[in-house]
């Protein structure tokens, strides 16, 4: 298996030599570049196409959000085929900023203070294609999607949730496609930051059947990758 190839985009310089001298440290990784602004950062990422960048909101000159926006859009107007998944790193944990950088384009987002393997674990995570929300993210969000939904009712005949929040056109599909209680214990995982092996461990379940249980999630949800359907499941009402 190849190594995961990152960038690092982080202004502290402390910070950024930890975080490389421990990423190498550790097998399947390899740091191809780093900067301490979003402009060298900017110009790396369009450089090397790595497969994660780590990205620090609090950049000297465009902040993290707006680096990840203009990625985006180099992307597409070059019509470049690179996946480069971006993971924001940051001290900051509030509703506008948090909804923001997805929005921008972010696919997984982690508070500073997480350790050293739930960083590994979150590199993971996000470069096989999903992504991964740190649980203090996924409260945040929460708090934020209560205060605009109601929360919507469990039927209890059917063990069964039905999605009332959601746009019209996915209430038609939810309505034939409910979410099973497997799938909402999975779904409640996915929004607590757990990687696929985690949430196999705690449900007694194997790594093949939680793949099949997230890809019946993102399905009844029509959502695109995790951090869609655990946004969708928040504003929902659907995990706490």
């Amino acid at each position: 298996m190849n190594d995961i190839r990152i960038t690092l985009i982080e202004d502290h310089d402390l910070t950024r030599v930890g975080m490389k001298t421990a990423l190498q440290q550790r097998p399947g990784f390899q740091v191809v570049g780093e900067a301490a602004n979003g402009t060298d950062g900017l110009k790396l990422l369009l450089q090397h196409k790595p497969d994660v960048a780590i990205v620090d909101i609090g950049l000297p000159d465009i902040d993290g959000i707006e680096l990840t926006r203009r990625f985006r859009q180099a992307q597409a107007a070059s019509e470049d085929q690179s996946d480069t998944r971006v993971l924001i790193l940051t001290l900051q944990d509030q509703e506008d900023t948090v909804l923001a950088a997805f929005a921008a384009g972010a696919d997984s987002y982690c508070m500073k203070d997480v350790s050293l393997d739930q960083l590994v674990d979150a590199l993971r995570v996000t470069n096989e294609g999903n992504s991964w929300i740190d649980p203090a993210i996924a409260r945040v969000v929460l708090r934020q999607t209560q205060t605009q939904t109601p929360p919507t009712p469990i039927t209890d005949e059917l063990q069964q949730v039905a999605i009332t929040a959601a746009e019209p056109e996915y209430n038609q599909i939810i309505e034939a496609y409910p979410l099973t209680e497997r799938e909402l214990e999975v779904l409640q995982l996915i929004v607590d930051g757990c990687s696929n092996a985690v949430i196999a461990e705690k449900l007694y379940i194997t790594v093949g059947t939680v793949k099949t249980h997230v890809r019946n999630i993102l399905n009844k949800l029509c959502a695109d990758d995790r951090t869609q359907a655990a946004v969708r499941a928040l504003r929902a009402g659907l995990v706490g």
